[in-house]
């Protein structure tokens, strides 16, 4: 990564309280950077953290600690009339395309919407660029005044990503936004979200458990463990060689359309630990066959391996040159 970051995320905690004086640890020592243009993934399995620490970005809950800068800017310093006028440069494509549809306000009312919290902005202008912004998905102008119910799952995405584009953002998080599609609906979407990323420049915060999505799209990947990314780096990278245990475990599920392709057969053991109850060290190492006895000691720092990769294991670089087992 070169030049200033847009997002620059340090030490993202998210602590729950669950009663009896106990903590759900949804988000722990989180760190990451995206460049402007750039799309990052967040990729884990249910559970993992990665959509609290998206909505903790936008402050659509609060972290319990940590730093959050936007283009220079400490989100978590500012007051809530000074973080609105922001917000139009930061914003969420929703999992479930209808559900975040109101099923009562025309298409064109929904795209406009959030260009009600700007200044200056009539209603042609604000027309105008509902319209713009439909063109950008490849919706007609027609799509202006029919209702949500009236499209399938995929012209609804279509819609919600048109909401979130319309107040011409920097950032756009991607939360799940191919997982209710069928398959053939997806590979459009995400062909859309390149050519967007490509034509306007955008940095994406891609929250998915699709590896495939995530490896068409994504210039770089964080994985996520129980609250905390346990490896981050280049797609590439982390698809041909991943460093970390759990990481090899969650590639190694991915199908590939080549036959002649030999799957890794890396599998982990046991079941999740509770977030509430979190074992001490590394989280994975009652699973990991990889663990030694100070895995289960004192949980590993997130070390520096070259090229933009960090990996939060000890034998890390011993990984790198085993081959496949």
């Amino acid at each position: 990564m070169t030049g200033t970051p847009l997002l620059t995320v340090e030490g993202l905690d998210k602590d729950f309280p669950v009663g009896g004086g106990r903590i759900l640890k949804a988000v722990q020592g989180v760190s990451f950077e995206i460049a402007r243009g750039e799309a990052l993934a967040l990729v884990g399995e249910s559970g993992s953290g990665k959509t609290t620490t998206g909505r903790c970005l936008l402050r659509l809950i609060e972290p319990t600690a940590g730093a959050i800068r936007f283009d220079g800017v400490d989100l978590r310093a500012l007051g809530l009339r000074r973080f609105r006028a922001m917000r139009p440069r930061m914003q969420m494509v929703f999992q479930e395309p209808y559900e975040s549809l109101s099923p009562r306000m025309r298409i064109g009312r929904l795209i406009e919407e959030p260009l009600r919290m700007l200044p200056g902005l009539d209603a042609a202008e604000r027309r105008r660029r509902a319209l713009e912004a439909l063109a950008m998905v490849r919706l007609g102008a027609d799509a202006y005044d029919r209702y949500p119910h009236q499209f399938s799952a995929g012209q609804q995405q279509r819609v919600g990503i048109a909401r979130a584009l319309v107040t011409r953002p920097d950032l756009v998080l991607l939360d799940e936004p191919t997982s209710a599609l069928d398959v053939s609906i997806r590979a459009e979407i995400l062909d859309l979200l390149s050519d967007l990323q490509a034509d306007l420049g955008l940095a994406y915060l891609f929250i998915s458990h699709d590896l495939t999505a995530v490896r068409r799209v994504c210039q770089r990947v964080a994985i996520m463990y129980l609250g905390r990314i346990v490896e981050i780096g280049e797609t590439e990278q982390i698809f041909e060689r991943p460093l970390h245990p759990y990481s090899r475990a969650l590639l190694s599920s991915v199908l590939y359309p080549d036959p002649r392709r030999r799957l890794s057969r890396f599998l982990l053991q046991g079941e999740i630990p509770s977030p509430i109850d979190l074992p001490r060290g590394c989280h994975l190492h009652a699973r990991c066959p990889w663990a030694e006895d100070r895995c289960a000691e004192a949980y590993p720092p997130i070390d520096d391996h070259g090229q933009g990769r960090r990996v939060a294991c000890y034998r890390a670089a011993e990984m790198a040159d085993m081959r496949e087992t």
